[in-house]
């Protein structure tokens, strides 16, 4: 009998060595095969006989923030066997995003086609996921919410900070600060080398709220993670005792029947949300929730996230948004001690892998204590939360802007736009002298989104012209159709829907138009014409795929755009079952974040401040 045969009258389900039977027309030779090779390894009867715990492995030579893998692999094998499970460990696509080529985001998709397919294919009963580096995470998420096996993420934790001539230094905010520093010739090539050094000072993912910290963030807060796991970093104690409670959690979740579609509601995803706008979390996380909400049929409203960021500020005092480390969070508590000031916010009925509810855990996890990391909503580190969505004839499906580490003197901003078709054209002339650019332009990056580049790679972070750099400027206004680092800061326009490649009104952007930007109220105009815009509309061709093939092929046809998640057409979910968020701004006529707009808007000029 397979998993897709309906169990016999009055029988159970196939469980542990029996899912998934390899069909020989023989169901009970199959078992009789598939016992005879496992036995090979050693296994007896007895062992063979128990529910069985996949461990996806995703370490890799090329892949420094799975340094720690197998010591975690190990660590959930003695809880699932403490628990009286079978653990068996599976290899599985690793991705390290400065070692995928052209992008991570590239073959994310292909990593969770590769997880959902080793589920289905191999006998557990429950999964669980180890990542860690930016798309690891959500490539697991999406591929686990479309196996329909109980799953468990824990990831392999941030790394430990350096130190940089006595001063403290992390992956990768200092990085860019540095190499900006270095662009400016503040610095000499030696100093820079010298620091080159000290940025990583152990195995895990980056230290600060980049893309990997807040996709640990958003897992605990999906609830889809054990409480406390996201902030241990890797090379801890912690970190070990939370892969051995993860590999006893995850036989226990069997039993409670915990399949990701009774974790990941609609609920669940509207709480992560409330988590990413108030830790000033990675723009990225808003493309990996929508792309593993849709692999269940839930759709996310990007306007109503929006109006929930008006009501939510950010609380997380990290880089690049603030100015503490992920070694720092854990200290002061972790995701609870954050949770706890967002419980007004929440919905607290949500499941998690414990069986429990999210507010059950929060009341878990104990009264707060004094630290300085997780503020309280009366004095927060930015009034409102970190992402805001534009729109405008630029931008008719949407942009976003991490207003939490932009320059409030630009956030309000009209310039000449300085137009480069594509990373090619930026490389060639950005620190050409003889570039026409003020610090008053706008930079315009073409051609980068999920087609066009392809995989949408994080090159909306336009350096700054160089002679504008030398000469002292920190930040301008950047508009593209791609991705940022989370760990980058500026004022950075990003996600642009549809993006240049398919014929979206960014493609018609020329170097001398005017561009006004404009947060507060929400606007991404091109200050051109309609019937202007109309005629370069006509004379402009999508120039079709060049030699595409294979995965290339698949990518190029079947990837959606930014504001779908970009995944692949089919394999989100056939219908929409929920769309989120349901209702924002109530909370904030009530008070509910605890200051006054006059307050709020204090706080953001002292944070502009800081980062201007």
């Amino acid at each position: 009998m397979t998993d897709d045969q309906p169990a016999k009258p009055g029988g159970e389900p196939p469980q542990g060595m029996h899912r998934g039977l390899t069909s020989y027309g023989d169901p009970d030779f199959s078992m009789f095969l598939r016992k005879a090779f496992i036995k090979g390894a050693g296994y007896t009867d007895d062992a063979l006989g128990r529910p069985i715990i996949g461990i996806a492995d995703t370490g890799s030579a090329y892949n420094p923030c799975h340094g720690n893998a197998a010591q975690l692999v190990e660590a959930v094998k003695r809880g699932v066997m403490l628990a009286g499970g079978l653990p068996m460990a599976f290899p599985t696509i690793s991705i390290h995003e400065s070692f995928a080529q052209p992008t991570s985001m590239y073959v994310r998709n292909l990593m969770s086609m590769d997880t959902e397919e080793m589920i289905r294919a191999q006998p557990m009963d429950a999964v669980v996921l180890i990542g860690g580096c930016d798309k690891t995470v959500p490539a697991q998420l999406m591929g686990a919410a479309s196996a329909g096996v109980p799953a468990i993420v824990l990831v392999t934790g941030s790394m430990l900070t350096g130190s940089h001539r006595g001063e403290r230094v992390g992956a990768c905010t200092d990085c860019r600060r540095f190499w900006a520093r270095y662009r400016a010739e503040e610095i000499d090539a030696d100093e820079v080398a010298s620091v080159n050094d000290r940025l990583v000072a152990s195995v895990g993912t980056c230290s600060v709220m980049g893309t990997a910290s807040t996709m640990a963030c958003l897992a605990e807060a999906l609830g889809i993670m054990l409480p406390g796991g996201a902030s241990p970093p890797a090379v801890t104690a912690e970190r070990i005792r939370v892969a051995e409670r993860t590999g006893t959690a995850a036989v226990q979740m069997i039993g409670r029947g915990l399949t990701p579609d009774r974790i990941l509601t609609g609920k669940a995803f509207e709480n992560a949300l409330r988590v990413l706008l108030a830790i000033g979390g990675s723009t990225n996380g808003i493309i990996h929730l929508t792309a593993i909400a849709g692999r269940l049929g839930i759709e996310i409203d990007l306007d109503q996230v929006d109006a929930m960021g008006e009501e939510t500020p950010v609380l997380l005092d990290l880089k690049p948004s603030g100015q503490h480390y992920m070694e720092d969070f854990d200290r002061a508590g972790g995701v609870p001690a954050l949770l706890r000031e967002l419980k007004p916010l929440l919905h607290l009925d949500a499941l998690t892998v414990t069986g429990r509810t999210l507010g059950e855990e929060i009341e878990r996890s104990g009264p707060g204590f004094r630290q300085d990391v997780v503020r309280s909503r009366a004095a927060p580190v930015y009034p409102r939360g970190g992402i805001a969505v534009l729109h405008g004839n630029l931008a008719p499906g949407g942009a976003i802007i991490k207003q939490s580490a932009a320059d409030p003197r630009l956030m309000e901003h009209e310039g000449r736009a300085v137009v480069f078709e594509n990373v090619a054209d930026l490389a060639l002339r950005i620190d050409d002298d003889a570039l026409d650019v003020t610090a008053d332009d706008i930079l315009v990056l073409k051609n980068i989104g999920p087609k066009g580049a392809p995989g949408m790679p994080e090159a909306g972070y336009l350096p700054i012209p160089k002679k504008l750099a030398r000469a002292g400027v920190k930040d301008m206004v950047r508009i593209s159709d791609g991705r940022m680092s989370g760990t980058a800061a500026g004022t950075v326009v990003l996600h642009v829907v549809p993006e240049a490649a398919i014929g979206g009104p960014l493609a018609y952007v020329q170097s001398g138009d005017r561009i006004r930007l404009s947060v507060g109220r929400r606007e991404l105009a091109l200050l051109v014409d309609d019937e202007e815009l109309a005629r370069r509309a006509a004379a402009h061709a999508v120039a079709p795929p060049i030699g595409a093939r294979g995965y290339h092929k698949l990518f190029l046809e079947r990837v959606t755009q930014a504001d779908q998640g970009v995944d692949f057409d089919f394999l989100r979910a056939g219908e929409c079952v929920d769309r989120i968020p349901r209702r924002c701004g109530a909370l904030l006529r009530r008070g509910a974040t605890g200051g006054t707009m006059g307050e709020f808007d204090d706080a953001r000029g002292r944070f502009g401040e800081s980062i201007g």
